[in-house]
């Protein structure tokens, strides 16, 4: 079973770990709506204050099993390789999620999960004015621009799959040779002479024993049996016994880096709204945790605990707002970081109010 730290540090590509922390956020904003009734009033301020709690206590006890994983994993694989190969694409699928329209703050929502081209994503929402939505197809032609603006700062394709082949085989020859037979099908059926004759002796040659020998042959030894490409990310951990859970998970004690889960947009706005809180770390919802520790603490959650633990401990309002802006602000070098400081402070001022 995985809990919330072992999903963030479950492989050594951080994007694949993000992406499925996205997926889980998803998943968690849908159940939470279905909570939700016309007969009940969910802005009552007990009742909100009852549902943070309740959300709280139950993010911390994410439990997630293989058959649960698999699929979620097979997803992030496939998503950051369409990331790396057509950041365009990325961008439509991952920032916009169908949406007609949106705005900078919306699309910034979505880039705290990109890890892959980051900087080209960022850079482009910076350029944005923060007022008013941009329709879909403005925003993808700005971004294409954008992108061709600034080619020299982009990675190849080779960077992710390197990093991903230290999992699973895998070379972007394959990702090539996978893309290339896709099409094969229709390719004889329209013109190729060659290709033509083949459906015909490919009926009788199925009982025939050269059809069936090469395919269970190479298996073992062979990249195309397994089909390297995409899909085979997705089936790999399925097919072996040994999934890249056995081979990459992380035993840790400490405290979880997203190990509550909670909805984008509700989770906060019901964290906010909540009356005075005991202890900052109970106060943190699992949007703003996650948030806080990705884009303040770069990612360490250790770090991010003790500093929480530290505010917690502060005598008053004024001394650890001055921790927040003097001493973190400067240990981890925060620029263009005020959404999420603004946030902390916030909650800083509901604990010593």
């Amino acid at each position: 079973m995985l809990d919330g730290p072992a999903v963030l540090r479950f492989t050594p590509v951080r994007q694949l770990n993000l992406f499925v922390v996205q997926q889980l956020l998803a998943k968690w904003t849908e159940e939470m709506a279905n909570l939700r009734s016309p007969y009940f009033d969910f802005e009552d301020a007990e009742v909100r204050q009852a549902l943070t709690q309740f959300m709280n206590v139950l993010s911390r006890r994410i439990r997630l099993g293989r058959e649960a994983f698999e699929p979620l994993l097979a997803r992030a694989v496939t998503d950051t390789l369409r990331v790396a190969a057509d950041p365009v694409v990325g961008f439509d699928e991952k920032l916009l999620h169908g949406r007609a329209a949106a705005t900078k703050e919306q699309l910034l929502e979505g880039v705290r999960y990109i890890d892959v081209e980051k900087p080209l994503f960022q850079g482009f929402l910076e350029s944005l004015p923060s007022a008013a939505a941009v329709p879909r197809a403005e925003l993808l032609k700005q971004f294409r621009q954008y992108q061709e603006a600034n080619y020299q700062t982009l990675h190849p394709l080779e960077t992710v799959v390197n990093e991903l082949s230290a999992l699973l085989p895998l070379s972007e020859i394959d990702l090539r040779v996978e893309e290339a037979t896709l099409p094969s099908p229709a390719a004889p059926a329209a013109v190729t002479t060659p290709v033509a004759p083949q459906p015909e002796p490919v009926v009788p040659a199925a009982p025939a024993p050269p059809a069936p020998a090469p395919e269970p042959t190479p298996a073992p030894t062979q990249p195309e049996p397994v089909r390297p490409p995409v899909a085979a990310e997705a089936s790999a951990p399925a097919a072996t016994e040994k999934p890249l859970y056995e081979k990459l998970k992380t035993e840790r004690a400490t405290p979880p880096l997203a190990e509550t889960l909670r909805t984008e947009r509700t989770a906060a706005t019901l964290a906010e709204k909540a009356p005075k809180v005991e202890s900052l770390r109970e106060a943190i919802s699992i949007n703003q945790r996650f948030g806080f520790i990705n884009e303040l603490f770069n990612g360490e959650n250790m770090e991010y605990h003790a500093a929480i633990q530290k505010l917690d401990a502060m005598p008053d309002a004024a001394t650890a707002r001055r921790y927040v802006q003097e001493d973190l602000a400067q240990q981890y070098g925060w620029v263009r970081k005020e959404e999420h400081v603004n946030k902390l402070l916030r909650l800083i001022d509901r604990k010593f109010e």
